[in-house]
């Protein structure tokens, strides 16, 4: 009756949520630089429109961007936390958004004519070593405050090798802003085209996992025991993981705090459970990150705010409340 009712819940908020995440769609469209009003919204779609540009090129991609990497984010922020076991992990919080985003801003400084599609291998490589840093650091164990107090000040000396690139190549300041300060503007489809092809193979494979990581929430000991390869299940992970974090890196810089927050609320709404967990994230995420853009855009225009801005006035104190909390 119990394991009932909690599946009724599930489907209720599935629902809600989808409904605001269509909701908001429709509002990121409606709301910009200059407010489309929904007649001018219909008529736009058609070619010889005055306002079919900024429709076609910038707000529909701009819309359809912060669905899908609301929706990386967060998973990847539930994959990190369920296999460190650590209720303060996160990608950003551990320092791999920062490492993506300075890998980014390097090859955008040094290597600007290289193809955009690359973006995404480098950031996931810079990740990759920053994560595997931190894990020696810790001396391979995940110690949750110790975790969490080395990944931020690793975060930290990521940023400021990234502001110190900026700072000796002023001609290139404005292209590496886009990726540090955390926001959609100017993205435009050739944006979508590099990550879609990524994210459509990268967000269904965490569900091939949620048994074994299920399993890994009873303690690593009684996961071998029930049969969970431990080892082998915790690198596969992580390195999804990462990779989810850092394609949503590479293409609108480091969200903070997205993926720390959105798990915390999806397990308080629908249970510890993967199969109900992962997807409950992954609305969640995308409802925080299209909320953070529109807000953005409607605080102060036409003076447009990164939405990494808003998301971080969300999750910092979130994550003092969880570092209190956490012993």
């Amino acid at each position: 009756m119990r394991r009932s009712h909690s599946g009724f819940r599930a489907i209720g908020f599935y629902l809600s949520a989808l409904c605001t995440v269509s909701l908001l769609f429709v509002l990121s469209i409606h709301y910009g630089t200059y407010t489309l009003s929904f007649d001018e919204i219909s008529q736009a779609f058609h070619p010889d429109d005055k306002n079919y540009f900024t429709l076609m090129e910038y707000r529909l991609p701009r819309a359809l961007l912060a669905i899908i990497i609301g929706g990386a984010l967060a998973i990847s922020g539930v994959l990190v936390q369920s296999v460190v076991r650590n209720p303060l992990a996160s990608p950003d919080i551990l320092g791999i958004n920062n490492a993506a985003g300075l890998v980014a801003v390097t090859v955008l400084i040094f290597l600007p004519n290289l193809a955009f599609y690359w973006l995404p291998i480098f950031a996931f490589i810079g990740g990759v070593l920053s994560f595997i840093l931190l894990w020696m650091i810790c001396g391979f164990n995940f110690r949750p405050i110790k975790m969490a107090i080395i990944g931020v000040a690793l975060s930290a000396l990521w940023a400021a090798i990234s502001h110190y690139l900026m700072l000796t190549n002023p001609v290139e300041i404005n292209t590496a802003m886009l990726w540090l300060t955390g926001s959609l503007w100017g993205r435009s489809w050739a944006y979508v085209n590099v990550v879609l092809p990524w994210l459509l193979v990268l967000l269904p494979l965490p569900f091939i996992f949620c048994r074994d990581l299920d399993t890994l929430g009873l303690g690593e000991n009684k996961a071998a025991t029930l049969g969970v390869s431990v080892n082998k299940t915790q690198i596969l992970v992580l390195v999804l993981a990462v990779a989810l974090s850092t394609t949503a890196v590479a293409i609108c810089g480091p969200i903070a705090f997205l993926g720390l927050v959105a798990p915390h609320l999806a397990r308080k709404l629908v249970g510890g459970r993967h199969r109900t967990l992962l997807p409950a994230a992954m609305l969640i995420g995308t409802l925080l990150l299209q909320i953070s853009d529109i807000l953005a855009r409607v605080i102060d225009p036409p003076t447009e705010l990164p939405a990494g801005i808003l998301t971080a006035i969300i999750g910092a104190p979130y994550f003092f409340y969880l570092l209190m909390r956490t012993k």
